[in-house]
């Protein structure tokens, strides 16, 4: 046998020594949790879909957050879920002044300060009465009729606080429409992270029951991209940042790795995906059924992300993984 001058297993032989060599590293900074905010007090409803993620009102979620603080977790992603009786065809009730997002993020902030990220999605689906991201003419979603209703959603949160607002329609102009109004009104520090290549995936399943958001007829494959593209993010990326995103997003993570790294290798914008709901409630089934090892499972997830070039980590995961010390 020959000899080897290079043998990389040498630098595989333990534990210490392949932590040291490692290429992708994750930190508990880049994780973001996202929470499930409603009206009333002492409320912590678990989602049956999702095991370990609950609705809460806006007090306990200050609780959650409080104690979430104490394990590393600096930011939060807010999704509201207004009662029945408030949607309405504009989706009005998403930039109320009682709005419960709104309450959240007043209250996060007046407690936790700067302690806390506090971002916001910004989408009128939970809010509308026919469940879809816009408005609707006509049995369609209008696109440029949704723009300055979700702006006015996005300045509500920033009047409140919010350090990042996230739109996550997906209707075309709506970064420039949110960016407008934000420095228009004097808030031009609160950043916009923007569902750039948001997919119309089968893996949104568990979130539907979380969020109250499925449209009352047709589907949201009209304005979220399709499974099959590709270079169509790369595109989608660009009209964000030339209309003022500050970071991008992938939603889904693990089935877009490619456009991940596609939009890591051409932009310099920071880049978070969404490890999403399907993904979460798939790992948490096997889980529990003990077909795999949930956190050495999670952790190989992460990495993967990191390694197409993630920065930010939006993950259910995330309370738990700390809680249990998987990090």
């Amino acid at each position: 046998m020959p000899d080897l001058i290079y043998r990389p297993r040498r630098l595989r032989t333990h534990q210490a020594l392949r932590d040291l060599v490692a290429e992708s590293r994750l930190d508990r900074a880049m994780l973001v949790q996202p929470h499930f905010v409603v009206p009333g007090s002492g409320i912590a409803e678990p989602i049956q879909a999702m095991p370990g993620i609950e609705h809460q009102s806006v007090d306990r979620l200050l609780a959650t957050a409080r104690a979430d603080l104490d394990l590393g977790i600096r930011a939060l992603l807010l999704f509201g879920m207004p009662e029945e009786r408030a949607k309405a065809p504009d989706g009005r009730a998403a930039w109320a002044d009682d709005a419960v997002v709104v309450e959240a993020v007043r209250t996060l902030k007046h407690e936790l300060g700067d302690q806390v990220v506090v971002m916001t999605d910004v989408c009128l689906c939970a809010y509308t009465d026919h469940g879809h991201c816009g408005a609707v003419l006509d049995g369609r979603i209008d696109n440029d009729a949704s723009l300055p209703l979700l702006a006015q959603m996005a300045l509500a949160h920033a009047r409140a606080g919010a350090d990042v607002v996230a739109p996550s329609d997906m209707m075309d102009g709506r970064v420039g429409a949110i960016r407008e109004a934000l420095d228009a009104a004097a808030l031009e520090s609160v950043a916009i992270m923007s569902y750039t290549a948001k997919y119309a995936s089968s893996y949104y399943g568990p979130f539907r029951e979380a969020a109250h958001s499925a449209p009352g007829f047709g589907d949201r494959r009209s304005h979220q991209m399709d499974a099959r593209n590709r270079r169509e993010a790369v595109l989608e990326a660009e009209l964000d940042v030339e209309e003022g995103a500050d970071i991008l997003m992938v939603k889904p993570a693990l089935a877009y790795l490619d456009v991940v790294a596609d939009l890591r290798a051409a932009f310099p914008q920071p880049l978070a995906v969404y490890n999403v709901s399907g993904e979460y409630s798939m790992v948490k089934a096997a889980a529990a059924r003990g077909w795999i090892d949930e956190r050495a499972v999670v952790l190989e997830n992460w990495h993967a992300f990191r390694r197409a070039g993630a920065d930010i980590i939006i993950t259910y995961h995330a309370r738990q993984a700390l809680a249990q010390g998987w990090l």
